[in-house]
């Protein structure tokens, strides 16, 4: 009972970090925080993920709210859900996590993200409801909530894709390999496609309960490589479990990640003068080839903290339409409240078919990639000092890229990680920096 919000809600190994009596709790503390009337729940297709979300309707329920279960669905599907219907919701998901974690991601009235703020009132209220037994103010009688099931959802936010993505237009005679990671995008990317006329080919996308993202999915893109070489596909598209993600395989079988994608949408904007403000919004993450090739067009490029949430912030501040991460979370403000797998493949493939070229020479166009190494350094426990223990050392690393380069050390907001990134102007030297990084957090960390 002591999970804390990291970078997008909480996460841990379903039953025994994140246990349903966890859920329960903080569906009662949600409810008094976020409101008691109306809520919507939605989750991946993780095996742990029903009987979280009965413990969390319960919870909600118990406080008087009126508790929609939304079945399996992506999680832009039910922040569409909640936009429409104006009321706050939860989705059960880690993402792309192994099976055995889950997660609860909380979303404000509307859809919206949880601000700071917001988090940390929801961490006193559910500290205050375990310190007295979870019985205070219940409300009994008729003025408890009500559960029901509503299978609609997905279907509606399918059926809102399709007829609003692309306009007009049509994805007919366009080859496409997607991977569903066999989690949430499963029923509903396959079906959005070929409404839209693509020849579609689907890979991942049984799910039995406990094969979401194993081996598969945005974070194991091997075999859809290979089946978009083998096919002969114009493209590929791999989703994370709960389809808030996506990356890009091209024709020859190279990866395209976030930081192209949001390249390549910053310019389509841009020429056709949709691009607010002249400004996307990316995260420290972001390869600095990628602000170098922004500048160069005339783009302005905000810089926010890790997470798509920081992103949002800074979108809705700024009042700008395009933002998001190296690892595939885009967001498209004007038409979401978070960032949306199909919704990004949809605009990547309506960009190819408008364009008449080909991925790969569209994503050579909008950057040129630094070298970059990315480590995870698993670590015992999260020490909130330790980026002061290697302060040092960073700052030796920094001052040996000089502006060619940067150095980045940062501790994972959803796992037991040290993320090392080291980008530079050779593939040699990020990997020695990153290497004596590295050392240094095991050091530090032991």
């Amino acid at each position: 009972m002591t999970l804390k919000f990291g970078t997008d809600g909480v996460r841990g190994v379903a039953n025994s970090e994140l246990t349903p009596e966890f859920a329960l709790a903080l569906g009662r503390a949600a409810a008094r925080v976020l409101g008691r009337d109306r809520w919507c729940i939605g989750r991946d297709t993780r095996r742990s993920g029903p009987f979280l979300a009965a413990a969390l309707a319960a919870g909600l329920a118990s406080e008087g709210a009126t508790v929609s279960d939304l079945g399996v669905l992506p999680t832009p599907g039910l922040a569409h859900a909640a936009a429409d219907q104006g009321c706050p919701a939860a989705m059960i998901s880690a993402s792309h996590n192994s099976f055995a974690d889950n997660g609860i991601k909380l979303f404000a009235a509307g859809g919206q993200k949880l601000r700071d703020e917001v988090e940390e009132a929801l961490e006193a209220e559910l500290a205050m409801l375990q310190a007295h037994g979870g019985q205070p103010d219940r409300p009994v009688g008729a003025v408890v909530g009500t559960v029901s099931v509503d299978a609609g959802a997905a279907a509606a936010y399918a059926a809102d894709l399709t007829a609003t993505a692309l306009g007009d237009r049509r994805l007919d005679g366009l080859h496409v390999v997607l991977d569903c990671a066999n989690g949430a995008a499963s029923a509903v990317a396959p079906a959005v496609l070929r409404d839209l006329g693509a020849d579609v080919e689907v890979i991942h996308a049984t799910p039995d309960g406990v094969n979401i993202n194993d081996g598969c999915g945005s974070t194991y893109p091997a075999d859809l490589q290979a089946a978009v070489v083998t096919g002969g596909a114009d493209i590929g598209l791999a989703f994370d479990g709960d389809a808030d993600r996506v990356l890009a395989v091209d024709a020859a079988g190279r990866l395209v990640d976030g930081d192209h994608l949001i390249a390549m949408c910053a310019l389509d904007l841009h020429e056709r003068g949709a691009l607010a403000h002249d400004t996307v919004v990316v995260t420290v993450m972001s390869n600095l080839g990628f602000r170098q090739a922004m500048a160069a067009r005339g783009i302005e490029v905000v810089v926010t903290a890790v997470g798509d949430r920081y992103v949002l912030e800074a979108l809705d501040d700024g009042g700008f339409v395009l933002g998001g991460e190296q690892s595939g979370h885009v967001i498209f403000r004007d038409r979401a409240s978070t960032g949306d797998g199909i919704l990004t493949g949809l605009f990547l493939l309506d960009l190819l078919v408008r364009s008449g070229r080909k991925l790969s020479d569209l994503a050579a166009d909008a950057m040129t990639r630094l070298p970059q190494v990315l480590v995870n350094v698993r670590v015992a426990r999260r020490d909130p000092h330790l980026l002061d223990l290697l302060s040092a050392d960073i700052a030796a690393a920094e001052a040996e890229l000089g502006d060619a380069g940067r150095a980045l050390v940062r501790p994972s907001g959803t796992e037991p990680l040290v993320r090392v990134m080291v980008e530079a102007p050779s593939e040699a030297q990020a990997h020695h920096v990153a290497e004596r990084l590295v050392q240094a957090v095991e050091r530090a960390s032991s």
